[in-house]
């Protein structure tokens, strides 16, 4: 194996009890308590893992960032970049709405397509192929050793559609990741997703 990529998830924005909502790229919140919990965990985890980090790139939202940068410390590293290829999605008409209100606007069938295979409700604004092809020209830049990024659970799953890897769910929960290996031939392989350490 060459090359190992870390797909993460930033970590809580709401604390538990509170009122699930969409929140998207026009929502620039900070993580609560529960979601610097997760950072820190996912920074100590991959500070005991035996391989050296070459890049931590994140989206440039608050969440992501302070995801990073705690992963970035625990790891004795800086976050190299903030890519806007890694923005979260805009969720449209439904953005900031209680997820109960979504499903009851779009139905439960438009949920399951978008988490299941990356379509998107007519509203939501996506850019489905640009983010494609910015995951392909990601993979194909080559190189050693492992990367981490760090972004949101829209553009997420746009890395696993863009390599035709298909799962019976595409969503990461918050302070979760997603191991990719990319062996000397090129061939990318899904090692795990949805992993919360």
């Amino acid at each position: 194996m060459t090359r190992r990529i870390f797909i993460v998830r930033h970590g809580n924005t709401f604390e538990s009890g509170a009122q699930a909502r969409r929140i998207g790229a026009g929502t620039d919140i900070a993580l609560a308590a529960s979601g610097e919990a997760q950072a820190e965990r996912l920074g100590a985890w991959f500070a005991d893992q035996p391989f050296t980090i070459r890049h931590i790139f994140s989206g440039p939202l608050l969440r992501a960032r302070e995801t990073a940068e705690r992963i970035g410390a625990a790891s004795g590293r800086s976050v190299d970049a903030f890519l806007p290829w890694l923005q979260e999605i805009d969720h449209g008409l439904d953005e900031g709405r209680p997820e109960a209100e979504v499903v009851a606007r779009i139905g439960a069938q438009a949920i399951a397509a978008w988490d299941g295979q990356a379509i998107a409700p007519p509203d939501w604004r996506v850019d489905a192929q640009e983010r494609i092809a910015a995951w392909r020209r990601y993979f194909a830049d080559g190189g050693q050793g492992t990367d981490i990024l760090v972004t949101s659970n829209g553009a997420a799953r746009f890395a696993l559609v863009a390599l035709g890897l298909p799962l019976a769910s595409l969503k990461l929960r918050t302070g979760a990741l997603g191991e990719l290996a990319v062996e000397a031939d090129g061939e990318i392989a899904l090692r795990r997703w949805d992993f919360r350490p």
